[in-house]
C-alpha cells in the first residue's frame, strides 16, 4: 500500500514514557529515511502543559538519545524538516472541549482543499481509550471510515470478559476496520521473517507437520525484573504480560496455514484458524499443562539482584507470576499430536526470544555400532531476539577413517546478511499510516486468545500459590517447569548464547559444544 499524500497523526499519551522511547524516536527516523509524506503533522494530546516549542524540545530530546537516526547539532536539516511538522494540544482527554480544541487544530493544519488521513494512537493507559474513543466519535473525527483509524496498544482488556466489553465498547461507536490493535512483537523484522520463511521456500512446508515434527519450544526470557512497572505488573502477571499476545502471536505464526495472498484479512484468518484450534484446558488439566513462578533473589551478571516481592511498589506477600510456562495442543490435521511448549519469565540468565522445532528422529540408523553416538535428531532454531538469525542442526560425517556423526549447524545471521533493520515501531507506524491491517489484531483473534489462557487465570486465581518464591534469579525458572516437560520424556532447550563458538573449533560444530545436558535434550 502507498502512503497517503497528507497524513495527520495524533498522540495520545503524547507525553509519556511510550512516546518518549519509541513513538517520536520511530517517527523521526522513518522521516530521515524518506517513508514519511511531506505533508504530515505529528499532533501531541497530553495533560502535562506544554506548548508546541515544549513538545518539539521533548521529541527531539527523544529522537537525539533514542532515535537510529538524530540530529547532530542544532542546524540539522533533517531535524528542522521535521520539528516543523510538530504540534500540542494540551488537554484531559475526559473531557469534551479538549476534544474540540483538538479539531479545531487539525482543521487548521490541514491544507486547502485536501482531506488528511487521520491516525489516532492511544498511548495512555486502559482505563481512558473508552473516553477517548467517545471523545473523537462526538467530534466527528471518526467519521471517515477509510481515512480515520485509531490504534491502540495491549493490554486490550484483562481478561476474556472485559476484552470482549472494550471490543463493544469500540463496535458501538466506529467500524472495526479502523481498529488497529498494535503488538509491537508482529513488527519485528524477525517475527516476520517467518513467514517469509515459512511460505517464499520449499525445502520445509512439506515437512512442517505432525509426522516429522517432534515438539515445538517458544521461549521468551527476559533478565531484567519490573523495574519501574511493579504497580502496573502487580496487576498483570507473566501470563497476561507475554503469554495471551506475544508468545500465542509466535504460536500462531508457526502453526498457521499457507495464506492464499498476503492480504490482512488473509493473513489474520488464518492465525484466528490457530488459536480456535488449541485444544481447550480443561479445570482439572491446569495443573498438568500449566506451571507459575516468582522469581526470588540471586546473581546476575555477577551482581545480586532483589527478589521480586522486595521490588518497588510490589506487595511483600505477592503472588502475582513473573513466570509462565504452558503446554499446548493444537487440534487440526497438521499438527493433531504434536506438543507446543511456551515459556516467558523475567530474571532468567539471558535476553533472548526463539523458537526451537525438533524433528522426529529417523525411522531406521543404518549405521555401524558406535557410529551415531553423538546422534541428536534436527532442530530448526529461529532466533528472534538478539542476534537474530536461523539455525539448523543436522548430522554429517566426522572427518577420519570411520563412519562417525556428529551433528553439525548452518547458521544464517541477519546482521551478516542485511543492513541495520528498523525498529518494530517504525514498522507498525508506517503500516497504520499506510491502512495496511495485516501486522495488527483483530477482534476475534483477541478474543480467542483470551479463551485459550482463561481457565489458567481461572484456576491460578482459585488457588494461590504457597511456595513462592520458586526460583532463584539467574536461572532458568522453577523446577515444576521442567518435570512438566520430563513427564513427556522432553527437556527444554538452553537457549544459544551469543557467541556459540569456542576457541578453536569450527562454528558449524560450536552449536554442540555444550554441556552434557544440551545432548541430552532429545
Amino acid at each position: 500500500m502507498r502512503v497517503p499524500p497528507t497524513v495527520q497523526l495524533v498522540l495520545f499519551g503524547g507525553g509519556g514514557d511510550l512516546a518518549h522511547r519509541k513513538l517520536v524516536p520511530a517517527l523521526y527516523d522513518l522521516h530521515r529515511e524518506g517513508h514519511l509524506p511531506a505533508e504530515v503533522d505529528v499532533v501531541g494530546v497530553d495533560m502535562a502543559e506544554m506548548d508546541d516549542g515544549g513538545f518539539a524540545s521533548f521529541a527531539c530530546d527523544a529522537a537525539t538519545s533514542l532515535g537510529r537516526f538524530f540530529p547532530k547539532d542544532a542546524a540539522n536539516q533533517d531535524w528542522d524538516a521535521f520539528e516543523e511538522r510538530l504540534a500540542y494540544v494540551q488537554g484531559d482527554v475526559t473531557q469534551a472541549e479538549t476534544f474540540e480544541r483538538l479539531r479545531e487544530r487539525l482543521d487548521a493544519l490541514a491544507p486547502d482543499g485536501e482531506a488528511p488521513h487521520r491516525v489516532f494512537y492511544l498511548s495512555v493507559a486502559p482505563f481512558l481509550v473508552e473516553p477517548i474513543v467517545r471523545g473523537l466519535t462526538e467530534a466527528h473525527l471518526l467519521d471517515d471510515i477509510v481515512r480515520s483509524r485509531i490504534v491502540i496498544e495491549k493490554p486490550f482488556g484483562h481478561d476474556l470478559e472485559s476484552a470482549r466489553a472494550l471490543d463493544r465498547t469500540l463496535t458501538e461507536t466506529i467500524d472495526e476496520s479502523q481498529v488497529y490493535r498494535i503488538d509491537h512483537y508482529l513488527g519485528k523484522e524477525t517475527v516476520q521473517n517467518m513467514l517469509a520463511f515459512r511460505f517464499a521456500n520449499v525445502l520445509f512446508e512439506p515437512i512442517w507437520d505432525a509426522r516429522y515434527v517432534d515438539h515445538v519450544q517458544i521461549t521468551v526470557a527476559e533478565t531484567v525484573g519490573v523495574e519501574h512497572r511493579g504497580g502496573y505488573y502487580e496487576g498483570a502477571g507473566a501470563l497476561r504480560d507475554m503469554v495471551q499476545n506475544h508468545l500465542l502471536q509466535l504460536l500462531c505464526l508457526v502453526a498457521m496455514e499457507p495464506p492464499v495472498a498476503f492480504q490482512a484479512d488473509e493473513v489474520r484468518n488464518k492465525k484466528v484458524d490457530v488459536l480456535r484450534a488449541v485444544r481447550p484446558i480443561a479445570p482439572d488439566r491446569v495443573h498438568e499443562v500449566a506451571v507459575r513462578g516468582q522469581y526470588g533473589s540471586g546473581f546476575l551478571g555477577g551482581a545480586e539482584v532483589p527478589a521480586y516481592r522486595a521490588e518497588p511498589n510490589v506487595d511483600p506477600h505477592s503472588t502475582t507470576e513473573t513466570y509462565a510456562a504452558l503446554k499446548l495442543e493444537v487440534d487440526n490435521w497438521r499438527w493433531h499430536g504434536v506438543p507446543f511448549y511456551l515459556r516467558t519469565g523475567k530474571r532468567m540468565p539471558r535476553r533472548v526470544s526463539e523458537v526451537s522445532v525438533q524433528f522426529r528422529p529417523v525411522p531406521h540408523r543404518a549405521f555401524p555400532a558406535g557410529a551415531d553416538e553423538a546422534w541428536q535428531p534436527n532442530r530448526l532454531v529461529i532466533r528472534i531476539q538478539p542476534d537474530e538469525g536461523i539455525v539448523l542442526r543436522f548430522q554429517a560425517k566426522r572427518p577420519g577413517p570411520s563412519m562417525l556423526l556428529h551433528p553439525v549447524a548452518m547458521r544464517f545471521d541477519y546482521d551478516d546478511a542485511f543492513e541495520t533493520p528498523p525498529e518494530a515501531y517504525e514498522t507498525l507506524l508506517l503500516d497504520a499510516i499506510r491502512g495496511d491491517a495485516t501486522l495488527f489484531m483483530r477482534a476475534d483473534q483477541v478474543e480467542t486468545a483470551w479463551e485459550v489462557v482463561q481457565p489458567v487465570l481461572d484456576a491460578w486465581a482459585e488457588s494461590p500459590p504457597a511456595e513462592f518464591p520458586n526460583y532463584a534469579s539467574g536461572t532458568w525458572g522453577p523446577a515444576a517447569a521442567d518435570r512438566m516437560l520430563a513427564h513427556d520424556g522432553r527437556s527444554w532447550f538452553e537457549p544459544l548464547p551469543p557467541d556459540p563458538t569456542p576457541a578453536g573449533m569450527a562454528p558449524e560444530a560450536a552449536i554442540e559444544a555444550r554441556p552434557a545436558s544440551v545432548a541430552q535434550e532429545g
